[in-house]
This record gives structure tokens, sequence and C-alpha cells, in this order.
């Protein structure tokens, strides 16, 4: 014992010099090598760190001396006005109107892009008024009134308009102080984003616009259009923003946010957005605030609060963007080729509405409609293709289910003397309706899963007809189906009919009536094809007749494209249910024929019965 007890001594003995060796080597290599060249790595990084942010601020500090420069330069050429007047920029997506008080935007129409109430283009400034303006400015926080003072106002080009105006406020120990307050518009003539300025010249030696921590503050527009109907349960108005990575979709409501680390916020509706983005996110205080309503009726908007200023010159920078909540169209910020501003990374197409879950299938669909499209050149002949193509891959798993649904029959004796035999015990009557299940090859689940996989890409197809843009205003079939992604329509009457003209929305729409019928034709169908199912008749009966009249009630007003998406896959449905009855048929001839004769039912070798 003494000699392995000596043995086992030794042995720790060298496993522990020889461990000791190891870790000073490993130490001796690390700070002799490795750690050096780390630390000289993490010094070039700091110090690369350090000059990028010298070279920023020197950036922005001759930006600042350039746009006071500028500033001085274009007030020498201005307009002095005492009344109020409109100014208008033209480019090839937006025609604005501005007014000189508060050198706000009263009108925001996108001209490639019609209204179907107005004949005009979208307007994106709705409920503007003498409180409440679009990029309207205050001095102070949420609650402070907008500037209404008349500014000057310089036209540098077409693209490009300025307002500015001197003031004077005392601060909360009452010491005057002197500034220029101005606010610059730059467009780009094909572009939906805009640039915008705000910028806050001293005439003294310093700044000090502080109002208990926030300068000012900067509102977007009061309502986005087209008018929004909040008794239309498909349109909406959402609070938008991108928190660091995090992008918040919240239902619009009397909210504030508050932002770690704010990308951009804004407004969006069922099809069009407006967004903000300053450029340096550190001037801005964290709380957004989101609006819902005001005195001048809907109201939708959100509110941003800048930084105290003590600074001598500042001039806060933001990117606008007002158009189309239109994947093609909000992902270009993320590549600076893209844009006219030279933005990347700006991830506007996180204001996309997606449906979660079914986010991937939606892709998928979005992507094949986009191909289809190409050749077919119609939106809701795209549908019908791409009906027809799902219903082509889904076709062997409603066979299999069909199938199942058989042999489910065939086990049905089976399982009753199984579950008769093992009531008692659980764990042995789950073993032993496995091992039926196996035996001739049934899978419980295949019944259901068809059935989930046609509920995903309903689900998922409901939120690309609702939200996909290339729907809004896409044409099927003129004077019938002209938007697809509104409900259809034959007949439209302006009296308001109690009851009827709530549920109708004042419109006789042709296609929920298609729909009922093919959904209550394929009903009968598939019962037809599985006579087993009379054990179950009022289950069938409820949802052959139940179903499809409540879905008649709850999707009369979804819009016509998913409504014909489903109606063609009803149809195409029935064609391939003929299909598998045929089958079915032939599987039960085959099934009666193997099916043993009962033991009553026997014969002699004479041809008499067996007497009981």
């Amino acid at each position: 014992m003494k000699k392995g007890k000596l043995i086992m001594d030794k042995n720790s003995i060298i496993a522990i010099v020889l461990s000791s060796l190891v870790l000073m080597g490993s130490f001796f290599v690390q700070s002799k090598y490795i750690m050096p060249k780390q630390q000289a790595k993490a010094e070039a990084q700091a110090a690369e760190m350090q000059a990028q942010k010298e070279l920023e601020q020197e950036k922005v500090k001759l930006e600042n001396e350039m746009i006071s420069a500028s500033f001085e330069e274009e007030k020498n050429d201005s307009e002095e006005s005492v009344v109020e007047k409109e100014y208008t920029i033209t480019t090839n997506k937006a025609k604005i109107v501005f007014t000189n008080k508060g050198g706000d935007i009263v009108s925001y129409k996108l001209l490639e892009h019609l209204d179907k109430e107005t004949g005009d283009g979208v307007e994106m400034v709705m409920n503007a008024d003498g409180t409440n303006r679009a990029f309207s400015t205050a001095f102070g926080g949420f609650d402070a009134d907008i500037l209404n003072d008349t500014f000057n106002v310089v036209v540098k080009d077409s693209n490009t308009i300025l307002f500015y105006r001197d003031y004077e406020i005392k601060d909360t120990d009452g010491i005057p102080h002197k500034f220029t307050f101005g606010k610059r518009y730059t467009f780009s003539p094909d572009d939906y984003a805009f640039k915008f300025e705000v910028s806050v010249l001293s005439k003294e030696d310093s700044n000090n616009l502080d109002f208990r921590g926030t300068s000012y503050t900067l509102r977007t527009s009061p309502q986005i259009g087209p008018h929004y109907d909040k008794k239309n349960r498909y349109e909406v108005r959402q609070f938008l923003a991108l928190n660091g990575n995090k992008k918040v979709r919240k239902n619009i409501s009397d909210k504030t946010y508050e932002m770690n680390s704010l990308e951009w916020a804004g407004v969006g509706g069922k099809y069009f957005t407006i967004l903000v983005k300053p450029v340096d996110a550190g001037t801005m205080n964290p709380a957004v605030k989101s609006v819902s309503k005001s005195e001048s009726g809907e109201n939708t908007q959100i509110l941003l609060s800048r930084k105290s200023i003590f600074n001598k010159n500042v001039n806060d920078t933001y990117y606008v963007y007002v158009g189309p909540r239109q994947e093609a169209e909000l992902i270009k910020y993320n590549d600076q080729g893209k844009n006219a501003w030279s933005l990347t990374n700006i991830r506007f197409n996180q204001a996309l509405q997606t449906s979660g879950l079914f986010s991937p299938i939606e892709r998928i669909l979005k992507w094949s409609l986009d191909k289809i499209y190409i050749p077919a050149k119609n939106w809701g002949v795209s549908i019908i293709i791409l009906t027809i193509i799902l219903k082509i891959i889904l076709f062997p798993l409603n066979k299999k289910q069909a199938v199942g649904s058989l042999k489910m029959q065939e086990l049905q004796p089976k399982m009753k003397e199984v579950q008769e035999k093992y009531k008692n015990d659980q764990a042995k009557l789950g073993a032993e309706m496995q091992k039926l299940y196996k035996e001739v090859g049934y899978n419980p689940m295949s019944g259901c899963l068809p059935m989930i996989v046609q509920m995903f890409i309903l689900f998922a197809m409901y939120n690309v007809f609702n939200n996909y843009f290339e729907f809004r205003g896409a044409s099927f079939v003129k004077g019938w189906i002209d938007d697809l992604s509104t409900g259809d329509s034959i007949w439209t009457w302006k009296r308001i009919i109690p009851l009827i003209s709530g549920f109708t929305m004042n419109n006789l729409r042709l296609l929920p009536f298609i729909y009922t019928i093919s959904q209550l034709l394929n009903g009968k169908i598939t019962q037809f094809g599985n006579p087993g199912a009379a054990s179950s008749q009022g289950q069938m009966k409820m949802m052959m007749y139940g179903m499809p009249i409540m879905f008649f009630f709850l999707f009369y007003n979804v819009p016509s494209g998913l409504l014909l998406y489903w109606t063609t896959s009803n149809i195409l449905q029935i064609g391939q249910q003929l299909v598998i009855n045929s089958v079915m048929k032939k599987k039960r001839s085959e099934m009666a024929a193997k099916k043993p004769v009962n033991a009553n039912e026997l014969k002699f070798k004479g041809g008499k019965k067996k007497s009981r």
C-alpha cells in the first residue's frame, strides 16, 4: 500500500511539475509575443477611432461654419415679408407647398400615386392648421406651441428653399440671448427623401437655447394620406421606429416612447409613410411622442425633441422619407449608390409590415408573384397562376391526407378493441395504438399537415394582399375588380342603410358569393369521396355549411386579391378532389376484397351454413 501510495505521489508530482512548466511557457509566450501584438492592435484601433472622431468633429465644425456663412450670404438677398405667403417646389416625385409662417409644409402631394377619392396625387399632409403643420418647430418640449411667426424666405434654386428669422429669448435666469433660427429644405428630383436642416446661429459668443433639457421640438405631418377611415379595419396608422437594432411597430396612440438609440422614427399607414432620420442621433432626446388625435380631427403624428443647445453655431441635419411603404423604395437607403443622398445602412425597410411568424412564407410568395408578373403583366392573372402552382405542389399532401383518412377508417374496429382492452392502462394503450399505426403505415399527423400548410399560406397571403404595395390600384377585370388591395364591387350606393351599410361599406360584391359557393361545392364533393364520415355527420354539416357562411361575413370586405386566391384555390381543389375520390374508390374496393368474411357467414364445403 505504501509503495502504491508512493507511486501515486510521484505521478502527482510529475503531473504538477509538467502543468506548471506548460503554464509558465504559455505565460511567457503570451507576454513576449501575443500580448504585445494584441496591445499594439488595440492601441492602433483606439488611435484610429480617436482620429476618426476628431475628423468627424472637425467636419461638423467646418460644416457649421460653411452653413453659417451660407445663411448669412443667403440672408442678404432674402425676401422680407410680413404677410403669409405660400411657396411651391415640384419634383418628379412630389409637389410641396410651404408657408412662410414658421417655414412649414402645408401640402405634400405624391405625383406618382393617385388618391381614388380626389383623383389627385396622394396628400401626405392632412389636417394642417394654424396650430399644427408638417415639420413645424417649437421652442421647448412636446407641449410647446409651434412657431407661428412670419419667416424670411430665400428660394435658392428649384430644389432648395430657406426660411429664417432672428429671435431673442431669455433663459431661466432672465438673460436674453440673440440668435438666428433657420430651416432649409433640399430636394432631389427623383428621390422620395429630402434633406432637412435646422440651424441655430448665435449673434453672441455662445448659445443658450435650453427649456428643461430641450431646445426645440420637431413635428411630422398632422396626418398622412390617403383619407383615413377608422371604421375600415384593414386600414392602419402605426408608430414606427428603429431603436438601435430593434424595430418598433405599434398601433399609434397618445404615448411617449423612450429610445436608447434612436435611428429613425415616423408614422406609417397601410401603403404610405413618413420617416425622420436624424444624422446625429446623439443630439436627440431619447423620448419620442406619438399622437393619435387633435382638435382638427383624426391626427397621427410623432414629435421629436432636440437636446439643449449651448454651442455658438449648430446645424442639425435630418433626412426625411415621404413616400410609399414599399420595399423596392425603402431598401434603396441601405445602398449609397441607389439614393440621391449617398445614404447607407439606414434600414428604412424595417418600417415594412410583415406577418411575423409567417414572414419567410410571405417573402417567398412576394418573390414568386414578382417573377410571374413579368410575363403576365396583370396582378390578378399572376395570383391565379401562383395558386395553380401551389395546388400542384400541395396535391401529393392532399392525396396523402385522403389515403390516411381511409386507413383510419380501416383501423377503427381494431382501435375500439384496443381502447376497450387497455382503458385502464394509458401507457399500454398508447403503445398499442402506435403499434397499430405502424402496422398499416398510418401517421396521425398526415391528416393535419396539409391543413396546417394551407393555413400558413393563407395567413401569409392575407398579409401580402393587405399590405403589398404593388396591389394598390392594380386592376384584374375593369369594372369589377379595379383594385386588388380592396374589396371588389359590382354596384355602389350612397344612401346609408342601417346595419347593411356598416357591413357592406355600401358596396355589393360578387367575389364573396363566388367564394362561398365554391367552398360549399368543395365540401359536398369531399363528403362524397368519404362515405365513412357518416358517423360524424353533425360535425361534417357544420364544416360544410357553417364555416363557409361564417367566412362569407368575416371576409366580405377583405382585399379582392385574397378572395381571388382563395376562390381559385377552391375551384382547383374541386378538380383535385374528383381525382382523389376516384383513387379512394379503387382503394376501398381493394380493401373490401382483402376484408375477412364474418364467422357467422362461413359455409361448409357442402354449401350449407354452419349451424349455431
